[in-house]
């Protein structure tokens, strides 16, 4: 089919036989300003319509920022980024490469009313006038007059929700943290999140450091490889669990990259489905696969009753030993049972296939 050109009050149209290409002129923010307006009450006043449209095209979400509520400066009145910025310059120049200052600076362009550094740090004046008093603006580190609780209150004023949907009554909040202890919104360590270090492993290990130094045996999760982050398993947010796991249970983690465990199975292992914390350590181990203890030693804490195949072995049966024993060479156990996570044959009660 011969393909044609026709012109449709300046937006051409390509027609051929199976493609369709339309080339529209973009829409300016001008245009978008006059359809929002158009959709207003007939009774604003050109005044509030400019207004109300200048809030929607802010960046969202800092488009509703306010001056935090300081209790211990309750007198105190807005001065505005400039006084600020008058002490605090190095503070400024870290600040202006955050996602934080991109949008406050954003909403408060669009809308010269909203605050930059005191929807923060609350009302600035009484600061102003005493530098060294201690309360007087708020502060968000472990030496500032202003409580953990009171700190992470505000920030959870626009972060609430979502991933911080259990924030209240997680491990990290019984134990007093603060935002500031993983985030640091006035300077740009990290490639996202503002983390308080230059990656997420790198903060949690601040205080997980004993967790950190088994991602450094034999076998161990490919953390230190760049594979995958605290967070794909753990909320440091909170959770429903204690371990703040991202899932329900322990097993549906690891079905997220182990999903060939999930079954379900002719004949399932019953310590597999209980948890796989019965057989693995989930962050490194000196054992292959991750596994607890080695074989068959492992297999011997529920199979210890005599005769075949569950007589105890014990290191004299090893190579080296006094008594060497082929079921205690190369994979133990898993030589014969090898489908020990669970069997869909038939013939495999014994997980043998």
């Amino acid at each position: 089919m011969p393909s044609r050109t026709v012109g449709l009050a300046g937006t051409w149209v390509r027609r051929a036989a199976l493609v369709c290409i339309v080339i529209v002129a973009p829409v300016t923010a001008q245009q978008t300003r006059e359809q929002l307006a158009q959709r207003l009450p007939a009774d604003f006043s050109g005044a509030q319509a400019e207004r109300d449209t200048r809030q929607f095209l802010a960046a969202p979400g800092f488009a509703q920022a306010q001056v935090a509520t300081n209790p211990r400066a309750a007198d105190a009145t807005p001065v505005g980024e400039r006084v600020c910025v008058a002490c605090h310059q190095l503070e400024s120049e870290h600040f202006t490469h955050t996602l934080h200052a991109l949008g406050l600076y954003a909403a408060a362009k669009s809308d010269p009313t909203i605050p930059v550094c005191e929807t923060c740090h609350g009302a600035g004046s009484a600061h102003a006038k005493n530098p060294a008093g201690a309360g007087l603006i708020i502060g968000y580190t472990r030496s500032s007059a202003t409580p953990v609780a009171e700190q992470t209150g505000i920030c959870l004023g626009c972060h609430q929700g979502g991933a911080r949907e259990h924030w209240a009554g997680s491990i990290h909040q019984r134990n007093d943290l603060s935002c500031s202890d993983c985030h640091n919104p006035m300077a740009k360590f990290s490639a996202d999140g503002l983390l308080a270090r230059r990656s997420i492993n790198d903060t949690c290990a601040q205080c997980h450091n004993d967790v950190r130094q088994q991602f450094g045996r034999r076998s161990h999760m490919p953390l230190n490889e760049g594979q995958m982050s605290c967070v794909d398993c753990h909320n440091p947010h909170g959770s429903l669990t204690t371990p703040l796991l991202k899932t329900t249970t322990v097993n549906e983690t690891c079905y997220q990259c182990h999903a060939e465990k999930r079954g379900p199975f002719l004949f399932e292992h019953a310590p597999v489905r209980e948890s796989c914390l019965n057989c693995h350590t989930p962050h490194g181990s000196n054992q292959h696969a991750l596994l607890v203890a080695p074989m068959p030693f492992l297999c011997q804490q529920c199979h210890s009753q005599l005769g075949h195949p569950n007589d105890l072995q014990t290191p004299a049966s090893l190579a080296s030993g006094a008594h060497p024993d082929e079921r205690l060479i190369g994979r133990a156990c898993l030589t014969c049972h090898a489908q020990v996570h669970g069997s869909n044959a038939p013939s495999g009660p014994k997980f043998h296939e």
